[in-house]
């Protein structure tokens, strides 16, 4: 078994190579397989080295390569794949890529300072949801009336749970906003959620983007007052609580 030490580590490093590519779910990233067979490397050579007669036998079929004693075939394969080799994975690094170029994106772009809503010029940062303000009772109907509006025209993209994850939403780039994700609504001011809602997609300011929402203009379908029901919906129906002026100026000073 010695002499064929070569051999037998040589074909347990393709197998390890081969059992990462293929058999480990889901892929693992480049540079982690890198990571994996580097260390796969280090073992068998610490293995081979670690034997005399071992290290001997696993360098003998390199040493009658290199000193012109293996059969001529064999002797130009291997010459001639070194290179080849290399240079394959120079081109590697250096081939222009298919992908689309990374685009960053904002995830809460800063809103403007007024905005436009049904023929109105609106200053965002005093815009508060009228229909909080009053009797407890009004506020659960207008909750219940907000879920009807949610229903009949935005849980085919935010989904059933509002998890962003409705009929729809696979085919938008991103997809729609998970309201259940604490990094969304409950991170924000009524007034933010009202001005993406009645402004859309196109109302995004242009440091936002790349952005490219589908978010509708629903100014242009819902009242002004449909809207903010809606959004008292969302708020409830997804557990969260509207982010306040004065968490905002708090977490400003820290």
């Amino acid at each position: 078994m010695v002499r064929w030490t070569f051999y037998i580590a040589l074909v347990l490093w393709l197998a390890i190579l081969v059992g990462l590519k293929l058999l480990v779910r889901p892929p693992m990233p480049v540079s982690v397989l890198m990571i994996y067979m580097t260390l796969s490397t280090l073992g068998i050579l610490v293995f081979v080295a670690a034997n005399e007669e071992r290290f001997q036998a696993f360098v003998a079929p390199l040493r009658s390569v290199f000193e012109a004693r293996a059969p001529k075939a064999v002797q130009a394969l291997v010459l001639a794949g070194i290179p080849l080799l290399i240079g394959w994975g120079a081109w590697l690094r250096t081939a222009p890529s298919w992908d689309a170029p990374f685009e960053p994106r904002v995830v809460h772009p800063e809103p403007p300072s007024a905005f436009t809503s049904h023929g109105k010029r609106i200053d965002a940062a005093a815009l508060k949801n009228p229909l909080r303000v009053g009797d407890p009772a009004k506020l659960a109907q207008y909750t219940a009336e907000g879920k009807t509006i949610y229903y009949q025209n935005c849980f085919f993209c935010h989904g059933d749970a509002l998890a962003g994850d409705g009929h729809f939403a696979n085919a938008f780039t991103p997809i729609p906003a998970n309201f259940r994700d604490v990094g969304t609504i409950s991170m924000l001011q009524e007034s933010f959620v009202y001005w993406r809602v009645a402004t859309g997609g196109p109302g995004l300011p242009k440091g936002a983007t790349p952005w490219l929402s589908a978010m509708p203009v629903w100014q242009d379908m819902l009242s002004e007052e449909d809207i903010w029901k809606a959004i008292l919906y969302i708020y409830e129906g997804s557990g969260s609580t509207p982010r306040t002026w004065e968490e905002e100026v708090k977490h400003d000073k820290h």
